[in-house]
């Protein structure tokens, strides 16, 4: 730690994760202040709030959280039943949030903008440690600044999405035809069932958010004719999405993957796979979507809307004027790089890690949560909570403790894909987080901590 024991730790993002963190910041006796860009604490998982997660209540809060909130009579919801989104804010972060512990601690509507030290750029090194953090915060009444002991930015990636373009740029026409495509997990079979009704939508990506998606389609497409769904993938090879089977230690997710192999070995849904989108042009008043395939150029369509369920990526502007070790092809935390990869690995082979893997060149800032995977997608809210509780230790200057890092995540049934078979594509969304077939038996056992970091993770099945 630094000496400025008088500012608080900041920890920017209030998800699952960020609330974790104060939590455990807490009971080190240290101050902390918590800045949400939100309205509201886990504004990212509201944005998908309608998904139901695909890990039950088990693994979808943090012990130390957990122990707080029971002190003050709450009651843990069914643990082997399985929240939506909007459920795991309602019945577990918000009731978090609201404590006397926590609420005074907490902002919301305040964005962080940029982070560096006070006084110094990142070229300085002379007495660099000896200044505090200095935070650029964005809110409804202007822009002010404020300092800190130690940053912990679990502000996640759920509000970076990855473009349609496979090069990891926005595909030609991109950009003009926005108002056309969606991000993420739109509610098709709610506030947005009147976008999709009687259209056909192409959904491109190979990860839970996809499935979801073209799940949703389908069943939209029982009740409204006139509706119908393309897929495409960049792949050629699905088997993160279709799962491990049985050797799949999360059922819910393996159901999802077997659900989403027999929608397109039925027919019910077109897919084309080794599809890699580069424009997107205006045919008629409707979409033509482009890719480079092994035969070369095909244009599909036709359709009247997309779904870019193509992962995302970290937002690193806000830390451009501090020290940061990323990997070069994930921005994760580089000490991660090798053990995330998700051309090597699923989620449910990470081995656990802490305070000392997600430490930067910068003293006294970390990266936790989702954001501290970069572009990889195999995270789960298990693993988010054992990081912010070895980072809180670490700050609170108990390295034994911080340096004990236990966790035990579930197997996927296919957690070492040859790279032969993987693309940056098939791991996007992910093995491991996101979320379940919309009547999913809750009474199916299993796990998560992903999408949510700020926020959203496949940890408990969030894509945030």
């Amino acid at each position: 730690m630094n000496k400025h024991n008088d500012l608080p730790v900041a920890v920017i993002g209030a998800g699952p994760v960020g609330l974790a963190a104060a939590v455990h910041l807490l009971r080190q006796g240290l101050p902390v202040k918590l800045y949400e860009a939100g309205g509201d604490i886990a504004t990212n998982l509201r944005d998908w709030g309608h998904v139901r997660i695909f890990t039950p209540w088990r693994y979808c809060v943090d012990r130390a959280a957990r122990e707080l909130l029971e002190e003050h009579a709450w009651n843990m919801p069914d643990p082997e039943a399985f929240p939506t989104a909007n459920e795991l804010v309602d019945l577990y972060l918000e009731p978090l949030a609201k404590l006397p512990e926590l609420a005074p601690v907490i902002e919301t509507g305040a964005r962080i903008v940029g982070i560096s030290r006070w006084g110094a750029d990142k070229v300085r090194s002379r007495g660099r440690e000896a200044r505090p953090f200095m935070l650029v915060v964005e809110t409804a009444n202007g822009t002010r600044r404020e300092g800190a002991r130690a940053v912990i930015d679990a502000s996640g990636t759920w509000q970076s999405p990855n473009p349609l373009g496979a090069g990891g740029l926005a595909a030609e026409g991109e950009m003009e035809f926005a108002d056309r495509i969606a991000y993420g997990i739109p509610d098709i079979l709610g506030r947005d069932r009147s976008v999709y009704a009687g259209r056909t939508t192409l959904v491109a990506g190979s990860g839970h958010s996809a499935a979801n998606a073209l799940l949703d389609l389908a069943r939209l497409a029982d009740a409204e004719p006139g509706t119908a769904s393309i897929w495409t993938a960049r792949g050629t090879d699905l088997v993160r999405i279709y799962g491990g089977g049985d050797a799949d230690q999360l059922p819910a997710r393996g159901e999802l993957g077997a659900d989403a192999r027999e929608l397109a070995e039925s027919g019910r849904v077109t897919l084309v796979t080794g599809f890699a989108t580069v424009a997107i042009r205006d045919e008629g008043g409707r979409l033509i979507v482009e890719g480079e395939t092994e035969d070369g150029l095909r244009r599909i369509g036709p359709v009247d809307r997309i779904i870019a369920a193509t992962g995302q990526r970290p937002d690193l502007t806000l830390t451009r004027e501090l020290r940061l070790d990323l990997d070069p092809w994930l921005e994760s935390v580089k000490a991660l790089g090798p053990l995330i990869d998700p051309n090597e690995h699923s989620c449910g082979d990470v081995p656990p890690h802490g305070h000392r893997e997600l430490s930067h060149p910068e003293a006294d800032f970390y990266t936790v949560g989702i954001k501290s995977y970069g572009r990889a997608p195999t995270f789960l809210l298990l693993t988010g909570y054992e990081q912010v509780r070895s980072v809180a230790a670490a700050l609170a200057g108990d390295t034994a403790s911080a340096d004990a890092v236990r966790l035990v995540l579930p197997e996927t049934g296919v957690c070492v894909v040859p790279g032969s078979l993987a693309s940056a594509e098939s791991a996007s969304d992910g093995c491991c987080g996101g979320p379940a077939p919309q009547e999913v038996d809750a009474c199916c056992v299993a796990d998560v901590e992903a999408k949510t970091a700020g926020k959203s993770g496949c940890g408990c099945g969030v894509a945030a």
